[in-house]
C-alpha cells in the first residue's frame, strides 16, 4: 500500500501493484533524462502547455525506480499501465505534488 505522506503513490504494471516515489535519485536521473538543468527548470517543464506523454512516462519510471522497480523506460513503454494513460498522468501529477510538497 502506498503511503502519501511518505511521498508514495500507487500504480499498477504489468499486474503488479508499486508504490512509487520521487526520490533525490530519482529526480536526479529523471533532470538528466529530460535534459534540464534544475529541479525549478523540471517542474516548468510539467507545469506547461507542452507537456509530451515521454515525459510522463518518464516521471513515473523514475518514481517507480524509487519505489524500488527495477525495471526501466523500456521496460515500461510496453507494460500494461492499468488505468492507461489517464492513471499514469494523474500519477505524474501526484508524484510531483507530494515531492514538492511543503510539510504542514
Amino acid at each position: 500500500m502506498a503511503n502519501p505522506w511518505a511521498g508514495e503513490v500507487a500504480l499498477v504494471v504489468g499486474g503488479e501493484r508499486w508504490a512509487a516515489k520521487l526520490t533525490l535519485g530519482a529526480l536526479a536521473e529523471l533532470e538528466a533524462r529530460l535534459e534540464v538543468d534544475s529541479l525549478a527548470e523540471l517542474v516548468e517543464r510539467f507545469e506547461g502547455e507542452s507537456l509530451r506523454a515521454r515525459d510522463v512516462l518518464m516521471l513515473v519510471c523514475a518514481g517507480l525506480r524509487g519505489g524500488g522497480w527495477r525495471g526501466d523506460l523500456p521496460e515500461l513503454l510496453s507494460a500494461e499501465i492499468e488505468g492507461g494513460p489517464l492513471e499514469a498522468a494523474r500519477v505524474a501529477a501526484q508524484l510531483l505534488a507530494l515531492a514538492f510538497a511543503v510539510p504542514e
